[in-house]
């Protein structure tokens, strides 16, 4: 196995081993606003990596984990990053569509050993979402596109070392 410590996991903008990666992000549209600021954080950050940012977009957050299984299918990602925003509401509709896609992306990444940013906010109220996608500010579209590359940079190590 690879040893890493705290400074040596998270992806440097030149680290060869991101270099060229095909990063498949799936965002969902349903509140545009932040959506464009999830994505503008995730393109950047991928773009800071050397790799290539493949940009799919779906109407709400419970369409994204059946579109990245599609898509896996379809074609090989190095990873994936999901965006897209949850706001509770009056029913408890937010519950089942904030659980049920994050327990559905967890299982696509680890059934398929596929690094995955779950970028999908689920908050109290748009402001809270505003103030967590916005690029200026808690940047989570590009905390979602580091996660990815920092697992895909760990990947891509374990792989090297296993053929030494």
């Amino acid at each position: 196995m690879v040893a890493h410590t705290r400074a040596d996991s998270a992806p440097k903008p030149t680290d060869p081993a991101l270099a060229g990666a095909r990063i498949l992000v799936v965002e969902a549209r349903y509140y545009d606003a932040i959506a464009d600021e999830l994505l503008a954080g995730a393109r950047a950050a991928i773009a800071a990596a050397s790799a290539q940012a493949i940009v799919v977009t779906v109407p709400g957050a419970l369409e994204i984990p059946a579109a990245v299984a599609i898509l896996l299918d379809a074609e090989p990602y190095d990873a994936v990053v999901a965006l897209g925003c949850v706001i509770r509401g009056e029913t408890g509709h937010y519950d089942i569509v904030a659980g049920e896609s994050a327990r559905a992306l967890m299982d696509l990444s680890v059934q398929r050993r596929v690094p995955l940013g779950n970028g999908i906010l689920t908050v109290e109220t748009e402001a809270q979402a505003l103030a967590r996608a916005r690029v200026a500010e808690m940047n989570k579209g590009g905390g979602a596109a580091e996660a990815a590359l920092g697992v895909l940079a760990l990947k891509r190590a374990a792989e090297a070392a296993r053929t030494r």
